[in-house]
């Protein structure tokens, strides 16, 4: 057996702050349909915690793994991608974060490891590989590649007592539209919710797959809107998550090593210039635009303009991306920074071996934004031409990008 342990800490915000998520949506919070948390699932000196937020950016993720109890090397702290929680991280997605709402996040994420390290007990632990649960569609391209993989991690103590049943799956937590003023975790609530109905006493652990060119099947322009639809409600949020779960349960189990590992790399990704108009020519065109669009166009046409007055003109340095790959017991958790499409994740676990159970996951050290193949340029689209104005970026990834990521991913999980 290994010691294993997990824990849970509230972090909902109480009405009033800022969401994020959607340009279109400016007003605030209104309530509370499911509370928000940071859980965290230590298995011997290594962890991971998922927060319900949007994204936690490189510097508070350095600072989380370096206060809490285990090295920060063998830590990974990640974000749900929720689109209905706060403003997560300073200077991104449009909004100004609350100070103090950041303090609490990060306090709670450290909270919550070091709750988790002080719970290990000995324990068991399966690995398990559920049927496609048949939710998530490329929203890019019709009948496009998603990754399907299902992999549950089953955590139970040696009183048979479940300590945490961990899964991830590779469809955007944005069921709920702009619309939506609640916070809420999204499909991912009904996921843990049911699981945790399954094994009482239990911490589900939730991880989001590569989902930057994934949904339940609509566009992300589709997204910029404030008009309800039946499609993305929480009844169906609830029927999407119930679903995930049950097809997650059916998975056998096998049992892994009493080992735990980690390995971790840095990776320098380069900006390039999607624009070839000059920033002041911009930010001309989207402010006079903005003065007869709709209300939801109109809030995301002065923030281009703003971010073309204030942050095109800024020439990045490349950044550190973060890399990890933990190993529990044999089953590869890959944890990369930021939006991942399917293909790149797929392209992981061809190397790893299609048929073995492997935790390939986003949002984790660092949310920077959309880090699209190099195939994926040529059609163009938000993902690739406009999403780095809403993360405050002055310019996209260049290609290349995403492999360089998969490269050293690889290189980590299949090192002897």
């Amino acid at each position: 057996m290994i010691l294993a342990g997990a824990a849970i800490v509230d972090i909902t915000p109480t009405p009033g702050l800022p969401m994020s998520g959607f340009a279109a949506r400016t007003l605030p919070a209104e309530g509370t349909h499911d509370g928000l948390t940071a859980r965290a699932v230590v298995i011997g000196e290594t962890a991971i915690v998922v927060a319900d937020v949007i994204g936690i950016d490189a510097t508070m993720s350095a600072r989380i793994r370096n206060r809490c109890m285990l090295a920060a090397e063998n830590v990974v702290v990640a974000a749900l991608h929720t689109h209905g929680g706060p403003v997560s991280m300073a200077g991104r997605l449009s909004l100004t974060a609350d100070p103090a709402y950041l303090e609490r996040l990060e306090d709670a994420c450290v909270a919550a490891i070091d709750k988790a390290v002080c719970a290990r007990r000995p324990a068991m632990i399966t690995v398990g590989q559920g049927a496609d649960p048949e939710v998530a569609r490329n929203r890019r391209h019709p009948g496009g590649p998603v990754d399907t993989c299902l992999p549950i991690l089953r955590i139970c103590g040696e009183d048979d007592v479940m300590i945490a049943v961990v899964i991830a799956y590779a469809c955007h937590p944005v069921v709920l539209g702009a619309d939506n003023r609640h916070w809420t975790a999204d499909y991912p609530h009904f996921v843990r919710q049911c699981l945790e109905e399954v094994y009482p006493g239990a911490v589900a652990l939730f991880m989001t797959g590569c989902v930057g060119d994934a949904n339940t099947g609509h566009s992300a322009h589709a997204s910029i809107t404030l008009s309800a639809s039946q499609d993305r409600t929480f009844d169906m949020a609830g029927r999407i998550g119930r679903k995930i779960a049950e097809a997650a349960l059916r998975a056998g189990e096998q049992p892994v090593s009493d080992l735990a590992s980690v390995r971790n790399c840095t990776v320098a990704l380069s900006f390039e210039r999607r624009e070839t108009e000059a920033a002041a020519v911009l930010e001309r065109r989207w402010r006079t635009e903005a003065l007869t669009a709709e209300p939801a166009h109109r809030a995301l046409l002065s923030y281009w303009a703003d971010w073309a007055k204030t942050i095109a003109p800024v020439m990045p340095e490349p950044i550190a991306a973060r890399v990890t790959v933990l190993d529990w017991g044999g089953v590869p958790v890959v944890a990369l920074p930021g939006e991942i499409f399917a293909e790149t994740a797929l392209s992981i676990r061809a190397a790893l071996g299609r048929d073995r159970p492997a935790f390939i996951i986003g949002f984790a050290d660092d949310n920077p934004g959309y880090i699209p193949p190099a195939s994926e340029f040529r059609f163009g689209g938000y993902e690739i031409d406009e999403a780095h104005r809403y993360y405050g970026l002055p310019m996209s990834f260049a290609p290349g990008a995403a492999e360089a990521l998969a490269e050293c991913a690889i290189a980590l999980a299949t090192r002897g």
